[in-house]
């Protein structure tokens, strides 16, 4: 509790508290202590108090790894694959690394569909890794920090600390290692939300139920990923300031409208375009024409180009040329509020416009634009201040 308190009672600290305190309860109550009951306890007190997690990344991975653990280990075929025997040493070493194994890759699965659906990228390797990652931590790593600071208290604490550094060392090269190796990051652009529900309804309905009527929800399960996979990548996605855009090129890449963005607006970029590889800028891309004003591409899809023009300051452009460029463009984009005479053939994507859609994503072949806000219907919105934005429709001028 001393723990939970001191680092901020955060929901998976919140979590193992909970979870150790009931634990405690049943073994003092000769019940068994790790139950799938454990973990709805340890959910309910949490949402009970903090009933907005549940929509959190941090309770999602935490729940769905401890549910999953939980699961297959209730599991009868887990107890007579992995449980105590009379046996040798080396036999008992294999049998304990491979419930290991089978433990880390079952929740790297679990973990998989979240992961996709807050980062759009899931590890792959995670599950061999912690093989070694896990006892390292736990009997060599832990062990040395607690005699590090035992003498310190004595002064004689640098040599362990010295050790430790090193096998922290180790663990570092570990993750990096498997997090560079090739195929070690699935990357997917932002999925539909039903996906995820299907992939999240069908994992929790396999997890909960102990008889052949498990089965069932591997339909749902298969139905949801195989959606996530098949969701088209954006095209061209724009912040909800209108300050950036990415556009994908042939090679698969990010291209960036301003060669500065900060590494957040990098990544949140390359992520929610489904691209592993590091963004690239715009104006140094074959068919960009930039300036330190404007910048217009065009990008084939759908057996057409659509062209694009983004502004990239502040600063008053021609009047006549810029009203020409507009009316030669598919879509304009600014951080300002731009003219009425400026006219794009299909989307005006300026300041008003992105307050009433927030960010926005496009796939050309389809003519699909998934806004941010929707029909601006969320309950934090005031409906009196803000007007339902209109899905745009391949041909209008407005969005």
């Amino acid at each position: 509790m001393g723990y939970t308190w001191l680092t901020g009672a955060e929901v998976p600290t919140i979590r193992s508290c909970v979870a150790a305190l009931l634990v405690l309860l049943a073994l003092s109550l000769g019940r068994e202590a790790i139950t799938l009951r454990l973990v709805a306890a340890g959910a309910l007190l949490v949402l009970l108090l903090w009933p907005e997690a549940l929509a959190g990344a941090s309770f999602q991975l935490s729940f769905a790894a401890v549910t999953a653990i939980v699961a297959l280990h209730e599991s009868p075929r887990m107890h007579r694959w992995f449980g105590k025997r009379e046996e040798g040493r080396g036999a008992a070493l294999l049998r304990g690394a491979g419930s290991l194994l089978l433990t880390g890759v079952v929740v790297e699965l679990a973990l998989m569909p979240i992961g996709l659906f807050h980062f759009h990228q899931a590890g792959l390797y995670g599950a061999l890794a912690n093989i070694v990652a896990i006892p390292l931590t736990t009997f060599v790593i832990m062990p040395l920090e607690a005699l590090a600071l035992l003498l310190d208290l004595i002064g004689l604490g640098d040599p362990a600390w010295w050790l430790t550094a090193r096998t922290l060392d180790l663990l570092l090269w570990l993750a990096r290692t498997a997090a560079s190796a090739p195929g070690a990051v699935a990357a997917l652009p932002a999925m539909p939300h039903g996906a995820f529900a299907l992939a999240m309804a069908g994992s929790l309905w396999l997890a909960l139920w102990r008889t052949r009527v498990r089965w069932v929800g591997a339909a749902p399960l298969a139905i949801g990923l195989a959606w996530m996979l098949a969701t088209p990548a954006p095209d061209l996605i724009v912040t909800g300031d209108g300050r950036h855009l990415a556009i994908r090129m042939s090679d698969g890449s990010m291209a960036l409208l301003r060669d500065r963005a900060g590494d957040y607006t990098r990544d949140m970029l390359a992520e929610t375009g489904g691209s592993d590889a590091e963004p690239v800028a715009l104006a140094d891309q074959p068919g960009a024409r930039c300036s330190l004003d404007l910048c217009m591409i065009e990008h084939r899809a759908g057996g057409r180009a659509w062209r694009v023009a983004a502004t990239r300051s502040g600063y008053a452009l021609p009047w006549a040329e810029f009203i020409a460029l507009c009316r030669s463009v598919d879509v304009m984009i600014s951080d300002r509020r731009l003219p009425p005479g400026c006219m794009p053939r299909w989307l005006k994507l300026d300041r008003p416009a992105l307050a009433k859609t927030g960010g926005v994503a496009i796939a050309f072949a389809s003519g699909r634009v998934t806004m941010v806000r929707g029909a601006g219907r969320h309950p934090w919105l005031d409906p009196s201040r803000v007007q339902p934005a209109r899905t745009p429709i391949a041909g209008a001028r407005n969005p």
